[in-house]
């Protein structure tokens, strides 16, 4: 028994994620609202990601870590995870040197080199 496939392009829906705007200094009494926002647009909208814009976030500062780790802690034990939107080049760098990894909206996957490939040529190297 076989079954026709429907005629014309499959049926995609497309869900761009939702955003939430961090916005100046946060105190340590907004973060647990800011929790429960993270979760409940994971909850809202099934995407299973939430961009996080912290271009408005301030300096950044062991506050802004302790924030975003939170949110990410939030976000993945309700099933998602948060992508950073326009972060402070400082700001990335200090989080990569607690420890924490985070998708940067934007930016190019990481890989490495491929192996046996000579950018230069000098006259007279043998070929490989």
């Amino acid at each position: 028994m076989s079954s026709q496939r429907p005629r014309g392009l499959p049926h995609v829906d497309a869900m761009t994620p939702p955003v939430l705007a961090l916005a100046g200094p946060v105190t340590r009494e907004e973060v647990a609202g800011l929790c429960d926002d993270v979760r409940a647009l994971l909850e809202g909208t099934g995407t299973g990601v939430v961009v996080c814009d912290v271009g408005g976030l301030g300096p950044p500062g062991l506050a802004a870590v302790d924030l975003l780790a939170r949110l990410q802690l939030t976000a993945r034990r309700a099933g998602g995870r948060i992508r950073l939107r326009d972060p402070d080049p400082a700001l990335a760098a200090l989080l990569d040197l607690v420890g924490l990894r985070f998708e940067l909206e934007g930016q190019l996957e990481q890989r490495e080199p491929a192996l046996h490939v000579q950018e230069a040529v000098e006259p007279g190297d043998p070929p490989l």
